[in-house]
């Protein structure tokens, strides 16, 4: 088979303005970049639409690949085949992961928005932007303090670290402002990268360019000596900010590869962030198509629980149906089968590990949205492991479907788009897993309990010190953003499954209150990964001006 690069690059692609002008979006409203990408004027667009939105999500990632972009991608293009007006809402990829070993956001096989390489790599220069706005906040800090500190800011409670959208592990913790006086105040620093920024978490929050630069000023990057918080607007950095980003806050429209249009805006990860796209391209697809299929970052305990106790409640928005995506090959993972013998039926593996789906679709039920259960479907999948897995979704009384999207586009997920459309209901009593009027403490215990299934939850000393600070300063009713690994329901990457008993540590709290959160830090989380020891970098180049090895 075609690798996906080769397939996207044989595809037929249209002018954008011919994908624009589809959905209604005058000429007047378009930035082209290129012929292929352009930005969209969305303020200028007024609808009486309504569309209704389609979560994807996903079971606890494995090594083995779930395909939740692909199955979004493909669940859209199969709508739009069965004569529906559809658009699809993805997150911009990073381009840390796709240089490691992730991979992109772009989707893969024949369920791929194009093109495929542009959108990889630099796209249409957004996660510059934010780069480039987050490490101006740092430089104006820092000058700040040289210049005579007027705000009496501590260097040593500095919180606001610089930005990268590389996986570079050797900047986690360096010493900045050596070499003498005019080189700065000597202070130790990190990198994070650039989808860990707060700066990214705003622009995907921010309901328009007012709000987004009101939310900016709100940032917290410091303390003075006296303990009182420093904002991006004390140290006037907020407009700076909002001339940066000027152009990075218009949605990108690009085309999937049976020409579906498709939004792909905003990228923060979601075992650090909340892990969704854009509001303003979401909110825009609704006015545009009568069904938007949009997807949340790893699986339905992180990414999903943020989309729908953050992104919902803060964009006043209400999903219509949650499809839950799982491979028999993860679940054979959960069931405790090493990667390399994933290609050999194991039945008993895969009804072991189906517990790791078991909780998520629990988890999805508890906010009374209707669901469908996607399996995507693998070439080394045998009828008995699908026998198996049906069987056990008909006692459960569970909808699935059978996925084949990546190997047949459109064509393999008719049914998919079927079964989504009958579970779809004209009001559902979707609701929060928590009261936002709860305290900070009281709602990271009902997500570690309510969604991870932990026992307990423990609060390090530091972050019982924090939680009172946090009361102190006004800010003990704002939502939470768990940061937790992506590969266990628990704060241990090594508990698969479905694991019991479990006590979630808090290790320490930051404010993000330009995101209207506090990030809850448990476990391990490194907001600045590094590169594996052969990372897919090494068999990327440009041959005859085309790009080859980029997945």
């Amino acid at each position: 088979m075609l690798t996906d690069l080769e397939i996207a690059q044989k595809a037929e692609i249209k002018n954008i303005k011919e994908i624009a002008n589809n959905i209604g979006i005058s000429e007047d409203d378009i930035e082209y970049y290129g012929k292929y990408k352009a930005k969209i004027n969305w303020e200028n667009i007024k609808t009486n639409k309504n569309g209704k939105l389609i979560l994807v999500t996903a079971i606890s990632p494995t090594p083995a690949g779930e395909g939740k972009s692909t199955t979004t991608i493909g669940l859209a293009d199969s709508l739009k085949r069965i004569g529906k007006n559809v658009m699809v809402a993805l997150r911009e990829p990073s381009f840390g992961p796709v240089m490691g070993v992730k991979g992109g956001a772009a989707g893969g096989g024949y369920a791929q928005v194009i093109p495929m390489e542009d959108i990889n790599l630099h796209f249409t220069g957004d996660l510059h932007a934010i780069t480039t706005a987050n490490n101006a906040i740092s430089a104006m800090l820092d000058n700040h303090i040289l210049q005579g500190n007027l705000l009496g800011i501590d260097p040593t409670s500095i919180c606001w670290n610089r930005c990268l959208d590389m996986n570079d592990r050797a900047l986690r913790n360096i010493v900045i402002g050596l070499g003498g006086h005019s080189n700065g105040i000597p202070r130790e620093d990190h990198f994070d990268i650039t989808v860990a920024s707060e700066v990214m978490a705003v622009l995907c929050l921010a309901k328009d360019f007012e709000d987004f630069k009101e939310r900016i000023g709100k940032m917290v990057i410091a303390y003075t000596y006296d303990k009182k918080p420093v904002t991006v607007k004390d140290i006037k950095a907020d407009g700076a900010v909002a001339v940066i980003m000027k152009d990075a806050i218009k949605p990108n429209l690009v085309q999937t590869l049976e020409h579906t249009p498709a939004f792909v805006h905003g990228g923060p990860f979601a075992n650090i962030a909340h892990g969704c796209n854009s509001v303003i391209a979401t909110k825009l697809a609704l006015r545009l198509a009568d069904y938007v299929v949009t997807e949340a970052g790893f699986g339905a305990d992180l990414g999903a629980e943020k989309f729908l106790d953050i992104k919902c409640r803060q964009a006043g928005l209400k999903p219509s149906c949650v499809v839950v995506v799982a491979t028999i090959r993860a679940l054979k993972m959960h069931g405790g089968i090493l990667k390399e013998n994933l290609k050999e039926e194991n039945v008993d593996a895969l009804l072991k590990g189906i517990v790791n789906l078991e909780k998520h679709v629990e988890n999805i039920s508890k906010y009374n949205v209707p669901f469908v259960v996607a399996i995507n479907r693998f070439y080394s999948d045998t009828q008995n492991e699908i026998d198996a897995l049906m069987a056990w979704a008909k006692e459960k009384n569970i909808p699935v479907s059978l996925s084949e999207v990546f190997e047949k586009g459109s064509l393999g997920g008719v049914d998919l788009a079927n079964k989504v459309l009958e579970n779809i209901k004209e009001d559902n009593n979707f609701k929060f897993i928590y009261d936002e009027n709860l305290s900070i403490k009281e709602k990271i215990e009902i997500i570690s309990k309510e969604i991870y299934g932990a026992k307990n939850v423990e609060f390090s000393s530091v972050a019982k010190k924090q939680l009172s600070t946090f009361k102190k300063n006004g800010w003990d009713k704002l939502l939470v953003c768990m940061a937790k690994t992506q590969y266990s329901l628990s704060d241990n990457p090594k508990l698969l499954g479905r694991p019991q008993d479990f006590t979630i540590t808090i290790r320490e709290l930051k404010p993000s209150l330009g995101a209207g959160f506090i990030v809850a830090i448990t476990g391990d989380i490194m907001r600045m990964p590094g590169l594996p020891k052969e990372p897919a970098a090494n068999n990327m180049d440009v041959i005859d001006g085309k790009i080859v090895g980029l997945f």
